[in-house]
């Protein structure tokens, strides 16, 4: 199994607050925490992170533009889990999460014991 201490999660929203919020439970729990404000900083900062969160509506390149392009990528960045959260609830949200290829999809607003959960389950670390 793995430590949170030795995984890296990137936060992907244009919220500074929601990055805020889910990097304090994230520490919190012992990962290490990433931030990028859109899909475009995001995919700069990708390379060595373990997990990303990530929100759909951003400006510049949103959250499903963001995974599509991570798919595409080779080796390990390509295959890094992902996890939506979004105030996008309808079943074509769900079904648009899961065909650009994210793991998981969370409506908002997400509890930090949820997040913190979902991410450690996804990760193989021990709650």
């Amino acid at each position: 199994m793995a430590e949170p201490a030795k995984l890296r999660i990137l936060i992907v929203d244009d919220a500074s607050l929601v990055r805020r919020y889910y990097r304090d439970a994230l520490e919190r729990a012992g990962f290490a925490v990433e931030e990028a404000f859109n899909g475009i900083e995001a995919l700069e900062k990708v390379d060595g992170c373990d997990f990303a969160v990530v929100d759909v509506n951003m400006p510049q390149m949103d959250g499903l533009t963001f995974i599509k392009a991570l798919r595409r990528r080779d080796g390990e960045t390509g295959s890094i889990p992902t996890l939506i959260t979004s105030t996008e609830a309808g079943p074509q949200d769900f079904l648009a999460g899961r065909m650009a290829g994210a793991n998981f999809y969370l409506v908002k607003p997400v509890s930090q014991d949820v997040l913190v959960e979902h991410i450690a389950m996804m990760c193989g670390v021990p709650r």
